[in-house]
């Protein structure tokens, strides 16, 4: 069995849209470093949705090499999408069909944590399905206003612990929730 970890970075209104990301440049340096840190120190697989993956496949591939870049590359890439055929970034596999029980699959599977990065569409039918385990948020001092949302298609219906936090020194801080199993009283 192994986790399912959204990670995102979020603005202070809830928006996480991946083309509005021009407003967190200015912290980026400060936010890779705990990204390090605290999502890419472990094993990991990967679980994007097709925009998602395509935005990653284009950079990463052809990336200086570092640290970061040899952990997404060689990690498996697990791929929501029902229009690619063919995924040239290396070890990638399509996932298609009944999404949330090929997920939950995926999770019965011994391996490493399941992260996934943006995605929002995924990250909604994940929700919807109690698919996610792990919440890793980076919360940016940024109102946007609109745009999509972490928890947009309604209330998430599970309580939520905090394990842990940080900040950085520019004023983004890091929130990681567990899911909270209640205990019937």
């Amino acid at each position: 069995m192994r986790d399912l970890a959204v990670l995102t970075f979020l603005t202070l209104d809830g928006v996480m849209t991946l083309d509005g990301l021009s407003w967190s440049a200015k912290y980026f340096d400060d936010v890779m470093q705990q990204v390090n840190e605290e999502a890419m120190a472990q094993p990991f697989d990967l679980l994007f949705g097709r925009k998602t993956y395509e935005t990653f496949a284009a950079y990463w591939p052809n990336a200086e090499k570092s640290a970061h870049s040899d952990k997404l590359n060689n990690s498996t890439k697990y791929v929501v999408t029902s229009s690619l055929s063919n995924l040239e970034w290396e070890n990638s596999i399509a996932i298609s069909g009944d999404i949330p029980s090929e997920i939950s699959r995926l999770k019965k599977e011994n391996g490493p944590l399941l992260q996934v990065h943006g995605s929002w569409q995924l990250i909604q039918t994940l929700l919807s399905n109690n698919l996610v385990d792990e919440f890793r948020l980076w919360i940016f001092p940024v109102v946007l206003g609109e745009g999509k949302r972490l928890f947009d298609q309604g209330a998430f219906s599970e309580n939520l612990t905090l394990v842990k936090t940080g900040s950085t020194s520019n004023g983004v801080v890091m929130c990681i929730y567990r899911r909270t199993k209640f205990k019937a009283d």
